[in-house]
């Protein structure tokens, strides 16, 4: 269970914490093994609510070209994993969701954050976009997403990661 005071967020450059979570379409996935590809995560608040429907729908929309610049992309929140099906069918998203649903991954990528809505504070996902590396350590952060233009931006950043490594 989530704590008042999360733990420090990951930073660029370090190995990005292990994880495994049940997916909405696939079993299990376990970050160790994606390795020898770059992951993307975006952690999300809450399934079918309007930014978070756009977000995972401009992901899915463009999930073809991610898999081609050699990136595998999952949405992460806290909802169940019948919510996540019942998300993915009513808006046809490709993306695979993964459920943490106890907060654990959430806590150790640095997402689990006090936040406030009309002077009440509260605990809740803060919108963060992670692009983890082949390796398996960190490549870029992105807190507080503002949806518009974020896909394009991501991946670009894994375009970019890409033609860095090949180098």
């Amino acid at each position: 269970m989530p704590t008042e005071n999360p733990q420090p967020s990951v930073q660029i450059g370090e190995n990005a914490p292990e994880f495994t979570l049940p997916s909405d379409n696939s079993g299990d996935i376990t970050l160790s093994g994606l390795r020898g590809k770059a992951v993307v995560l975006f952690f999300y608040p809450k399934d079918n609510t309007p930014g978070c429907t756009r977000e995972a729908c401009e992901f899915s929309a463009d999930l073809s070209t991610f898999e081609a610049a050699g990136a595998q992309v999952f949405g992460v929140s806290k909802d169940s994993l019948k919510k996540h099906e019942n998300f993915r069918n009513k808006h046809e998203l490709t993306v695979q969701l993964l459920s943490d649903a106890d907060g654990d991954v959430c806590e150790r990528y640095g997402t689990w954050v006090e936040k406030s809505m009309y002077g009440k504070k509260f605990m809740g996902i803060e919108r963060t976009t992670i692009l983890i590396a082949a390796d398996g350590t960190i490549a870029q952060i992105w807190r507080k997403v503002k949806v518009p233009g974020h896909v394009e931006v991501v991946l670009a950043a894994v375009k970019e990661l890409r033609e860095g490594s090949t180098s």
